[in-house]
């Protein structure tokens, strides 16, 4: 009589847990969404799509690495410019074939950290090399932004252009500083609300879409098309998000108390990522990474349950299938995306120098200053190199090839040989 009781009295207990993992995993979908559907809205792909393999990459990422790390994997900001130069170019079919093909950088550093250990990839990817890389990424989508954010190619005038993107950024920018708690994780997802409220006052935002659209309908995927130009070009850029990868995990790893480059493993880590990146891919949606965001709400929240990863996830992959999200998504102006992007770009660049800053590299020493002079250079200068009359490598590719064939020749400084 008593353990019926006992049983009877822990099942509601249960459920409550249950609940509030659900709950708490639709918190930290919050946090992440401003940036998650961002990448999709800039770069022209599906936002239903960017979600479901948001979802569907994070639930795959638990798999291979035995569901320990409490990480959300999303949209990566990386691949932005990669992925514009890939549509203009190619069209959105051969763009998402070269990006699955980035996965296999994944999977062979994973490799590489499996046989030889993490420090593997620090002798490869040094800060010298990954810095620059980071650097260019951001610098390379600063005229996007400034061009998106003037109205230009688009619809607004100049005026509402300017209002608009500035007071976006404003707002973004008092939120990222000022702001506490979990008001300060989410400052994108303020700015794209204060800039969506003021185009309604302007009368710029046409509810049309969203009138039409099914409360249900399956999210748009896209099959793969390969092209050897598109994949030499996407290859090598996956190389500095791998590398940030690593961050994000030491970052979760401090937070949390747990050294999760020995269990699971980095290279559990790193595989779980490509293996999402590649599955987004596939299907048309956005190359996956972990998002700082998410593990900056963890160390709030004190939440450390990778159950509640599991249910963000299922929360994404459930929105994703409702028409009318997608369609209110792509309402939003042009010019409050311009007056975001500022912000996110210019970080991206600081992410950059900041890699240099921690590395303790030694800009003035002549070796880094010839690697990173040329990779600047090569990247502000859009410097290409024709392979053959098929192949061109340009751009971020180019800039991380050129990096780590620098780092590998060019002696080093007798008080760094090892």
């Amino acid at each position: 009589m008593t353990n019926q009781n006992q049983t009877t009295s822990t099942q509601p207990e249960e459920v409550q847990s249950i609940a509030k993992q659900s709950f708490v995993g639709l918190q930290m979908l919050f946090v992440a969404f401003g940036a998650l559907v961002l990448v999709p809205l800039i770069t022209g792909l599906d936002s239903n799509t960017a979600l479901l393999t948001a979802g569907v990459g994070t639930l795959l990422f638990q798999f291979c690495t035995g569901k320990q790390v409490p990480i959300f994997l999303a949209s990566s900001f990386a691949f932005i410019a990669p992925i514009q130069y890939g549509v203009q170019t190619w069209g959105i079919p051969t763009t998402m074939g070269g990006l699955a093909c980035a996965g296999l950088v994944y999977f062979a550093l994973s490799a590489l950290v499996k046989i030889r250990g993490s420090q593997a990839l620090e002798r490869i990817f040094p800060p010298v090399v990954v810095g620059p890389v980071i650097i260019i990424i951001g610098m390379g989508l600063a005229p996007v932004a400034v061009n998106m954010a003037l109205g230009k190619d688009s619809v607004y005038a100049y005026n509402d252009a300017v209002l608009v993107s500035m007071i976006t950024l404003i707002v973004t920018l008092s939120v990222a500083v000022f702001a506490k708690g979990l008001m300060k994780l989410i400052p994108i997802m303020f700015g794209i609300t204060a800039g969506y409220i003021l185009c309604l006052f302007l009368g710029l935002i046409n509810f049309q879409p969203v009138i039409d659209a099914p409360w249900f309908e399956l999210p748009k995927l896209t099959k793969p098309e390969f092209n050897l130009e598109a994949i030499l070009y996407m290859l090598p850029i996956a190389i500095a998000p791998a590398v940030e990868h690593v961050g994000g995990i030491m970052a979760i790893s401090s937070v949390t108390g747990k050294d999760f480059l020995k269990k699971p493993g980095l290279h559990r880590t790193l595989l779980g990522d490509g293996v999402a990146t590649a599955a987004a891919s596939l299907v048309g949606g956005p190359p996956n990474t972990t998002y700082a965001e998410v593990t900056g709400a963890v160390m709030l929240t004190r939440n450390f349950n990778p159950n509640i990863m599991t249910w963000a996830a299922v929360w994404a992959i459930a929105i994703s299938f409702c028409g009318k999200v997608g369609a209110f998504l792509s309402t939003i102006p042009t010019i409050v995306m311009g007056g975001i992007m500022m912000l996110v770009f210019g970080s991206i660049a600081v992410v950059g120098m900041s890699t240099l800053i921690k590395g303790k590299v030694d800009v003035t020493e002549p070796r880094n200053l010839c690697i990173i002079s040329v990779v600047m250079t090569f990247g502000i200068g859009n410097m290409f190199v024709n392979v053959g009359d098929a192949v061109s490598l340009k751009g971020i590719s180019l800039c991380a090839i050129v990096a780590i064939i620098l780092n590998l020749v060019l002696p080093k400084a007798k008080n760094e040989v090892e």
